[in-house]
């Protein structure tokens, strides 16, 4: 198995576990990864997950190239297939695309190492990206002839001031983590030894809160994006509204009346 999932509470952590090929993504890996996050779409007692790679020279350094050099089938034939057998005719990049499982459930990137091609493109999908002292961040498909296949710009366009992005896309050269957090693509850097402790303790705090309104901060983070404010606003006011008469609101209204911590149980 290329990933792993293990529990810690309503935790789950994913652990991408290929480190002789610097944790890189192959079709198989990226169907078992896929996997997990449906399963942990799907199952109540899951709030949060964590999403990191085995070791600590690499998060991910992206798609296997070795691979993913040819391809047995043309562009047309793959186009119009769903992701799974469009992979097996060479489009694997539909499978790193994770848009389309509908995860709602708030996913924390514990970058450790190398952080390169579609392992960045994985990372801008997460919903909080924290990294060890010794991480690098990079796009470096055009040196290789491509570009970041996974709207690998338009999300670093949206997480970072444009003259960053173009830059390390353009340049194909890789950023530290210092530099990654200066320009806000990570929130935070610990020492690599601690990692794994302020992932949890990050996963944790978020699952305590309720369930609901998490998942609707995440939802409503990515379907008003685009949006104007009128539009933001009605679509901010519905959430609101679905979330109103929740027994979470309730609990949560009474426990801070009573002093003490609310017990949610995402209903």
């Amino acid at each position: 198995m290329t990933v792993h999932l293990t529990l810690d509470g309503a935790v789950a952590v994913l652990t991408l576990d290929r480190p002789e090929a610097l944790n890189a993504l192959d079709v198989t890996a990226l169907r078992t990864l896929r996997a997990h996050l449906t399963e942990i779409r799907d199952r109540d007692d899951i709030r949060v997950a964590v999403l990191t790679g085995a070791g600590t020279r690499a998060f991910c350094a992206g798609a296997d190239l070795k691979g993913t050099r040819t391809s047995p089938a043309s562009y047309a034939e793959a186009l119009f297939q769903a992701p799974d057998p469009a992979a097996d005719l060479g489009l694997y990049i539909r499978l790193m695309d994770l848009s389309g499982l509908a995860l709602w459930k708030p996913l924390i990137a514990a970058v450790n190492g190398h952080c390169l091609g579609a392992g960045l493109e994985m990372a801008l999908q997460c919903d909080m990206r924290i990294a060890s002292e010794n991480a690098t961040f990079g796009l470096p498909e055009a040196a290789v002839g491509s570009i970041p296949a996974v709207s690998g710009l338009h999300r670093l366009l949206k997480a970072v001031p444009a003259a960053h992005a173009m830059q390390m896309v353009l340049t194909g050269e890789r950023i530290d983590a210092a530099e990654a957090h200066r320009i806000g693509l990570v929130s935070e850097t610990v020492p690599a030894a601690m990692l794994a402790e302020r992932a949890l303790t990050l996963a944790h705090r978020v699952a305590r809160n309720a369930p609901l309104a998490v998942q609707a901060a995440k939802k409503l983070s990515r379907q008003t994006a685009h949006l104007g404010e009128a539009d933001a606003q009605a679509l901010t006011e519905l959430y609101w509204g679905v979330l109103r008469d929740t027994a979470d609101r309730t609990e949560g209204r009474q426990a801070f009346a009573e002093k003490r911590p609310p017990s949610f149980t995402g209903r």
